[in-house]
């Protein structure tokens, strides 16, 4: 595993949780640009991308 892998996750996870309750178009694409972020340092460190509905623990 990656240090710069594993600090996009978590910078990825911070972001998605900040602003995945927003109803606003502006929060929602942050929400998104977070979880893309997330699955590109999981990708780097050779793990599955999330692909599970947000919010869920699936």
């Amino acid at each position: 595993m990656s240090v710069e892998g594993k600090i996009k996750e978590a910078a990825g996870f911070v972001k998605e949780e900040a602003y995945e309750h927003g109803k606003s178009p502006e929060s929602q694409q942050k929400a998104q640009e977070g979880r893309d972020l997330r699955n590109e340092g999981r990708v780097e460190d050779g793990k599955a991308p999330k692909t599970t509905t947000p919010g869920t623990d699936a």
